[in-house]
């Protein structure tokens, strides 16, 4: 894959906007919400094996559940009507309860009633509002007003507000497999899969997917963005459906599933967070999240069933690594880890931004900053893992053409198969993860957080993890020289990888040590209040914050490079 990075101006594939699968979608949104909830209803029938007692107990628990999550955990978004709709679903079932008279398949025919008004709820809710010209108005802002930032910071005097010598494609590098990315949009669905690492993912990907002139895909967001009024303008504008993480429940879960699957067998490109929410620890996702990746393999299997067998049925998987030198959420991304992690032994302090004034004057500052940010777009897979070529056909690892739709017949016929399909979405998303690090860029503030911590650790070898992270900041410091070897012995052994194919290495690593690692200290954190690394005055290396070193460490997990230590 090409390492070194070239701007392109690529023409939009489909140019009409009725050609658009999300506005096809969007013309027919009462009816396909209508599909949604029916089709989720049958699912949840389906699972409960038609039985009236399961069937009821998966309606009492939802309600359980959702009167607990409006009582503890209301969120500013919520609709108005919330309490009203479920204290009805309450009375009826209480009264369904109550009634001796009706047999088991009357009271069938209203537990599937009441099931019927859940799906249609959640279903309206999840659906995304897409609409044409707030997408092209949302686009035009994103481009001007970053570009605008960008050229404030890199162009001098008051010309720079109307600069355009720098794009957003100075700062926000796109490598890697573009090309065959927009062949195959043309061809059939495109799923992309991206790392997740920031709150400013899915409008940066909203931004690529723009300039790569692919046309928008829908993607799940999660509800809790909706509270804030800056983010909630863009996701609506950029297709977002939405995804309330606080509901756990069967039905929930199945309408939210059957949106995805039936909206790829709409033939409308999406995208997914596969590893669910942002990555806490900083390291690049090795657990999927595998519910909606699951919706793949079921659409996959439907379109054969349709007999749309052709690329058109077709279903890619994009891997994408998004790379960025720092992460404005990482200080409570990290507290939030280790407390997952260490549970008592590690104290939690909150540090999250939550409203517009914030992210804007993040975004002030980071455009503001010589920062850059790469993302990598990976080589196409079908849903099995295999790689496709051009014209979207599977090819398997010797490079041989492979039919996929023989991985879902069976007696020679397409058909639904749970534990088979099961099995296929484990593998795929072990093939999503082992992609992230193949394609993963690798950039100086990672090199320099990584050898830092590891040489730390060395120092300190019989602390466990959180007994190191609360070393007083003050006791420890490394000796620039042999701090400058280390990283050049984690350099060597980053080349090789490189060299099998296992990473990726940004142009900016390719200079003398020294001025890596300069560029490295300047870059690692530059926004957080406390610095993980910075040169001291006698020119040694120091940190002022072990755990969000730690957290920039955590990027090159899972390449071994632990042993060089």
């Amino acid at each position: 894959m090409e390492n070194t990075y070239v701007k392109h101006q690529y023409e939009h594939i489909l140019p009409k906007k009725d050609e658009w699968p999300v506005v096809k979608l969007s013309k027919n949104r009462k009816e396909f919400v209508k599909k949604v909830a029916e089709s989720a209803k049958k699912s949840v029938l389906d699972l409960t094996g038609e039985s009236v007692d399961l069937l009821k107990e998966e309606l009492e628990t939802t309600l359980y559940r959702e009167k607990l999550r409006i009582k503890q955990n209301p969120w500013a978004v919520d609709p108005d009507d919330e309490k009203d709709f479920w204290n009805k679903v309450k009375s009826k079932l209480v009264q369904l309860s109550a009634e001796a008279s009706l047999t088991k398949t009357q009271k069938k025919k209203h537990y599937i009633a009441i099931l019927d008004e859940i799906t249609m709820r959640y279903s309206e809710e999840i659906a995304s509002n897409f609409v044409h010209t707030h997408y092209k108005i949302t686009r035009r802002i994103v481009t001007f007003g970053f570009s605008r930032l960008l050229n404030a910071a890199r162009v001098k005097g008051f010309k720079s507000i109307f600069s355009n010598q720098y794009t957003l494609q100075d700062k926000i590098q796109i490598t890697g497999e573009t090309d065959q990315i927009r062949e195959l949009a043309a061809k059939g669905t495109i799923v992309m899969v991206p790392t997740h690492f920031s709150n400013l993912d899915s409008i940066l990907i909203g931004w690529v997917i723009s300039v790569l002139g692919l046309p928008p895909f829908i993607y799940g967001a999660g509800l809790n963005l909706f509270n804030i009024s800056i983010f909630a303008y863009f996701m609506n504008a950029l297709g977002a459906y939405k995804v309330d993480r606080r509901k756990k429940n069967l039905i929930y879960l199945e309408t939210l599933k059957t949106y995805s699957s039936e909206s790829l067998q709409f033939g409308v490109h999406s995208l997914f967070f596969p590893g669910g929410t942002r990555s806490r620890s900083g390291a690049i996702e090795k657990k999927l999240k595998l519910g909606l990746l699951s919706t793949t393999i079921e659409a996959q299997r439907a379109n054969f069933q349709k007999g749309v067998t052709d690329s058109q049925g077709k279903i890619f998987i994009v891997p994408v690594t998004i790379n960025y030198h720092f992460v404005l959420e990482a200080p409570s991304l990290i507290q939030e880890y280790l407390t997952m992690t260490g549970q008592e032994r590690y104290y939690k302090e909150s540090d999250e931004f939550s409203t517009s004034y914030k992210i804007f004057k993040f975004l002030v500052k980071f455009f503001t900053k010589g920062s850059d940010i790469s993302v990598s777009i990976g080589r196409a897979m079908d849903v099995l893992g295999n790689y496709v070529d051009a014209e979207g056909n599977s090819m398997d690892k010797n490079g041989r053409q492979i039919n996929t739709m023989d991985y879902f017949l069976s007696a020679g016929k397409v058909n639904i198969d749970a534990q088979r399909e099961e099995e296929y979405t484990n593998f795929l998303g072990r093939r999503i993860v082992e992609e992230f690090h193949r394609i993963n860029r690798v950039f100086s503030s990672h090199l320099v957080a990584f050898t830092a911590f590891e040489m730390i650790k060395k120092e300190n070898k019989k602390m466990d993890l959180y007994s190191l992270l609360r070393l007083p900041e003050d006791d420890i410091f490394l000796v620039y020289v042999e701090f400058k070897e280390e990283c050049e012995r984690v350099l060597k052994r980053i080349y090789e990888l490189e060299a099998e194919g296992k990473l990726q290495v940004a142009p900016h690593l390719k200079q003398g040590i020294d001025a890596i690692i300069d560029h490295g200290l300047a870059n690692v954190g530059m926004y957080h209040a406390k610095r993980p690394l910075v040169k001291n005055d006698l020119g040694n290396i120091e940190t002022q914050d072990m755990t969000l070193l730690y957290y920039y460490h955590n990027r090159l997990e899972g390449y071994g490079l632990e042993k060089l230590f």
